[in-house]
Order: C-alpha cells, then structure tokens, then sequence
C-alpha cells in the first residue's frame, strides 16, 4: 500500500480509504468490524464516514455507521493507527436539508451552532477525542449535486465561507479536529475557501471529496487544476458508479441484494449513454484479462491529482478485489484505450 501526504499537511493517508457507507444499512456491525480488521491488516489507514451515514440517509440509520466504528475503536484501541474522517451535512440541493438530523429539528446547515452539534455528535458516536478529517458533507449553498449537465444558478442563501471556517476553527484549536475538507464542491467554493484561509489566517481545506470514475470525469474540466496547484486533492468517491462499472447491471441485470434492488437509487447512473460506455469499459476490462472493478479503481489511483480514492463493499470478496486493485500494473495501452473510450462517451454520469 503507498501512503501520500493529505494536502500540505503532515497527516499521511493510504492511496486507498475505506468507505462505510453500507454498515448500518447493508452491513451489520459484526460485518463493519470484520472489514474494518481485514482493511486495516492490508494497510488502508484511511477510514471516510459522515454523520449522515448509513446510506442512503434515513432517521431510523442515521449515526449507525460511526456508531459501529466507534465501537470497533473501543474494542480493538486502535485508533492511533488510522487516520478518520467524518462529515457534517449541510443545505444541499440533493437530499433538501434532512430536519430530522438536527436536536431542534432545523434544516441541516452549516452554522456555528449546527457545526458545534455534528461535531460533538461524532466523536460521542465514533468513542473518540479528535477526527483527522472534517468535511463538509455538500455546500452550504445551493448547488447542482447528483447528475445534469447545464448550470443552474439557485438562490444563493448560505453561511458565509469564513464563518464556517472560523466555527471549524474553534474546533480546531480545541484539538477536536485535525485538518478540513470539502465535498460535492465546484471551483468557485474551493477558491473562496482558500482565499478566506490565505486573507484571514483561517484552516486551510486539505482535501475535495467528489464523485470521480471513468463514467465521470468532470473533476477535470476545472478542479483538477486547482488540486495540482493548491494541493487540495481529490479523494474519489463512486469510483465504480455505484457498481457500474463492475458489469453486473449490464442488460438490465439486478442482482439479488445490490443497492439498485434494494433502494432503486441509481438513476444518477441510467441516463443517456450510460449503458454504452459502461459496456464499453467491462469489455476492454475482459479483453485485458482484468477484473472491470480493479479496472476502474487503477484509473482512479493512477490520476496525478487524486489523493485517495475511497473503496466501499458489502462482501468481504468485493472488499478483497476492491484493495488488491491498488497493486494492478497501469500500462501506456491501458492509458490510451480508457482515454479513447472516454471521447466516444464522455461523461453520461456526471
């Protein structure tokens, strides 16, 4: 496993983060604990949850998934071993702003008192003093999250970015939290963040936790450059569009216990021209003799400005294909056939 730097911090990360997404929801605790040891044992250091989590967001699952990590924690007292990161929620144009998170049953946003909640509420959940990581879960701000392709400019109603950062900087001098990051960000957020943090001696963002795959690479078109030159890096998530890109829903498959057969959430996936370069994808994978899913992982790993890219599994043999991707040769041909493909098809799941 190699280990890189998160940001111009000194916190070294694994190339390859476990996501919890499913433990809660798809995964009972006794599964989290099992993939929390095997993961560790393969060197992935790296742990990404949120408050929201399990997935997808529900009151009834709500803080499971840290709770399970927590107890983990307690049980094996390993925490000095990983680096973990969690999320606070915020407006959010995807999921409407999920009262039901909030003690006073407020919309979830990004001001100091809401900030100071989620932030307790983790480390009460997960059984521990300080978070490696803290990111904002989406923008305060009304954004574009999940799909679509054309701008839409929303009301802009937000909490100004230098009092969510000076309210995260409360925590941060308190030791409560160690380094900052984005997620489900644009250019102009990530910029604003860093002028706020350059002009007002505020915490500097660390890292930018997007969607990023091979069916969608719009990370590139703007944020990219801002990761090489600012070194905010890009921590991938979906690298696999939510199973995608592994084949298994090819001509209208849905296996038994999959997340679409469970929760019917996949649209981000299934508009137009997805199914093509999907295919396309799992053939050059097999004409490679490769496995799609370690396919799309390299990809993801190679990419210059990805600091991590964050894996999740419901089985411990998708948890075991899903690491040993990280040790795949990636080739010039390989480069090349992805990059041809990617211009016949270019991103049909932003």
């Amino acid at each position: 496993m190699e280990y890189v730097k998160l940001g111009r911090t000194d916190v070294s990360v694994s190339r390859c983060c476990l996501g919890t997404m499913t433990w809660g929801s798809q995964n009972s605790e006794a599964e989290a604990h099992q993939q929390m040891d095997y993961a560790l044992g393969r060197g992935v250091n790296f742990w990404d949850t949120a408050e929201m989590y399990a997935s997808p967001p529900s009151p009834e699952t709500q803080g499971r998934t840290e709770s399970y990590i927590g107890s983990w924690l307690e049980k094996t007292g390993k925490r000095h071993e990983i680096v973990l990161a969690s999320k606070v929620a915020g407006q959010g144009a995807a999921f409407g702003g999920l009262p039901w998170m909030r003690k006073d049953g407020s919309v979830t946003r990004q001001t100091k008192a809401q900030i100071d909640e989620a932030v307790e509420g983790s480390l009460r959940r997960l059984k521990t003093d300080y978070l490696d990581l803290y990111q904002l879960h989406w923008p305060d701000r009304q954004v574009r999250v999940f799909g679509g392709q054309a701008y839409k400019d929303y009301d802009q109603n937000f909490e100004a970015f230098g009092d969510i950062l000076e309210a995260l900087d409360v925590h941060v001098k308190k030791g409560s939290i160690r380094c900052l990051g984005v997620s489900n960000e644009f250019p102009w957020g990530v910029m604003k963040f860093l002028s706020e943090s350059d002009t007002r001696g505020l915490p500097r963002i660390a890292s930018i936790q997007n969607a990023y795959h091979l069916a969608n690479r719009t990370f590139e078109y703007g944020l990219a450059e801002v990761a090489m030159r600012e070194q905010v890096g890009l921590l991938a998530y979906s690298p696999l569009a939510q199973g995608q890109l592994t084949g298994k829903y090819l001509d209208g498959a849905l296996p038994a216990g999959s997340r679409k057969a469970l929760y019917n959430r996949m649209q981000r996936y299934e508009g137009p021209g997805s199914q093509e370069a999907f295919r396309a994808y799992v053939d050059l994978a097999k004409a490679q003799g490769i496995d799609p899913a370690q396919l799309a992982l390299k990809f993801c790993d190679t990419r210059a400005f990805v600091t991590a890219t964050i894996i999740g599994a419901t089985s411990m043999a998708q948890l075991t294909t899903a690491i040993d991707a990280f040790d795949l040769a990636w080739t010039d041909e390989l480069e090349t056939a992805v990059n041809a493909i990617h211009a016949q098809h270019p991103n049909p799941c932003p």
